[in-house]
């Protein structure tokens, strides 16, 4: 498919130039044994050819982003019945309802959370639910409070809510409180602060009370990076994974702050700077080769240039809802910057689920945007009178 969409649409010039750079600073790495060939050029690769298909991908459906995005929410929601599904089977005592290794492949079943299961429905675990979902939790939770909901019926948008708060997924409760303030922001943050305020508090105070992984894991990360003292058995082992990682990643910032140690370069520099080295306990290796956090990965394998790219990116192409232009472009940027901010906070690998997808959608729905303000405007200008 891509060259022939190579043939039709050319490069995509940003894209070629922040990739050549990689590149070059990629290789030079590899020279200074930072890295090795094949990690660099095996994620380099992946993640090259990730976002020049999906900004072709775009380009082939002349870049409707509507319709591209309710595909994505549609998917949402049969995510989210098969996530029904497995919770009330898990509650009946029907296995192949709810346990899907015999379909799935890199499938766990997730113990835990208020109910005895944590809903992941067709995803590996209830983390990667609450980063896919985040978008269309978004959207789905405007949709039950407005007449006349987006694309999603209240039933759908409900639907999708409950298998959201269902994950217990920490990850998901971020994205919750990120729709709050999204929502506070877009609909007035002074209007509603007083609302949004306590609301937030008592949501924080029941999920820090009533879900104990929530409560371990915030316990965990405010007494590492408060103390930097882990004590085993009692800080939360994702906490602590955490930590770590962003330990080894500010270490490798220092000696490669520009352009960092290259792309797929993260697993060498935490072979280097682990605190976890001494600790002879399984897991707390685990995700050397993604930093855990996609900011994390960046900082140490990008360094500045990255980390401004994506911020630059942020903010430049965010649409914030107003009175005037109460159009759907300001929900697909709202509901992706959550996507976006979720997998930086906490997934390290550069193209799961599409992330460069939803990148690229979060980047043409702004410039669709301004096309449709360019088009209104010259519309308006035409049917202005005309001096004689």
């Amino acid at each position: 498919m891509l060259p022939v969409f190579i043939k039709r649409y050319g490069y995509n010039k940003n894209l070629l130039i922040i990739f050549s750079v990689l590149l070059v600073v990629g290789i030079f790495n590899i020279f200074l044994d930072q890295n090795t060939s094949a990690q660099f050029f095996k994620v380099f690769t992946g993640l090259a050819l990730s976002y020049f298909f999906y900004d072709y991908v775009i380009k082939e459906y002349d870049f409707n982003i509507e319709k591209l995005f309710k595909w994505y929410l549609l998917g949402c929601y049969i995510a989210a019945l098969i996530g029904i599904i497995q919770f009330v089977s898990f509650h009946v005592g029907f296995e192949p309802g709810y346990r899907f290794t015999w379909i799935l492949n890199k499938w766990g079943l997730a113990p835990g959370g208020n109910f005895g299961l944590r809903v992941n429905s067709i995803f590996s675990e209830p983390t990667h639910l609450g980063a896919v979902l985040s978008a269309s939790f978004f959207v789905s939770v405007y949709n039950l409070f407005i007449k006349e909901p987006y694309y999603l019926s209240k039933f759908k948008s409900m639907v999708i809510v409950i298998v959201y708060l269902l994950s217990f997924s920490g990850l998901g409760q971020i994205g919750i409180f990120l729709t709050v303030i999204l929502f506070a922001l877009n609909f007035g943050l002074i209007r509603y602060i007083f609302i949004i305020i306590p609301i937030s508090l008592l949501m924080f105070n029941y999920l820090y009370n009533n879900v104990k992984d929530f409560r371990e894991r915030f316990d965990g990360i405010v007494g590492l990076y408060t103390t930097g003292k882990f004590v085993l058995g009692k800080t939360h082992g994702s906490s602590f994974i955490l930590y770590n990682n962003y330990h080894v990643a500010t270490e490798n910032f220092k000696g490669n702050f520009l352009f960092g140690s290259g792309i797929g370069s993260h697993p060498i520099a935490f072979e280097k700077y682990s605190l976890a080295s001494k600790i002879k306990v399984y897991g707390f290796n685990l995700n050397s080769a993604d930093a855990n956090s996609m900011l994390l990965r960046l900082i140490s394998e990008t360094g500045l240039f990255g980390v401004f790219i994506f911020f630059f990116i942020i903010i430049k192409f965010y649409i914030k809802r107003t009175d005037e232009e109460d159009t759907y472009h300001w929900l697909v940027s709202n509901g992706i910057l959550i996507m976006i901010l979720l997998n930086l906070f906490r997934q390290g690998h550069y193209f799961l689920n599409g992330f460069p997808f939803f990148v690229m959608l979060y980047i043409y729905n702004s410039i669709s945007y301004n096309k449709y303000l360019q088009d209104k405007n010259a519309v308006t200008t035409s049917e202005a009178p005309q001096p004689k």
